[in-house]
């Protein structure tokens, strides 16, 4: 298991003390946290390395990385700061269950 860069292990490790020490503390500055270029690529390698399956629109990691990484990762955090981001939404996966029964995940 590959390990997220010290200053984003520090963020976490500070975020997981805060919450447990002061469970009724609000997060109000979280976002900035999350809209930061490292933390951006670092759940992009997260995902990559878990072996993240295409989304509904079909974009594997291949795609992104042949159209340009970074590019991707900065219209990501521009719509993020801008608060034009949606999400989209998840793919259905059918699992089987017993006697001919599935089970939507």
């Amino acid at each position: 298991m590959r390990k997220a860069p010290s200053s984003l292990q520090d963020l976490r490790r500070r975020i997981y003390h805060k919450a447990k020490s002061e469970q009724p503390h609000r997060f109000w500055g979280l976002f900035v946290h999350v809209a930061k270029r490292d933390t951006l690529a670092a759940a992009y390698q997260q995902a990559k390395r878990n072996g993240g399956a295409p989304g509904l629109d079909g974009q594997t990691f291949a795609d992104i990385e042949a159209a340009g990484l970074d590019h991707f990762l900065e219209a990501l955090r521009n719509e993020l700061l801008a608060g034009t981001y949606q999400p989209q939404p998840n793919r259905v996966v059918e699992i089987p269950k017993d006697k001919d029964k599935v089970r939507k995940l």
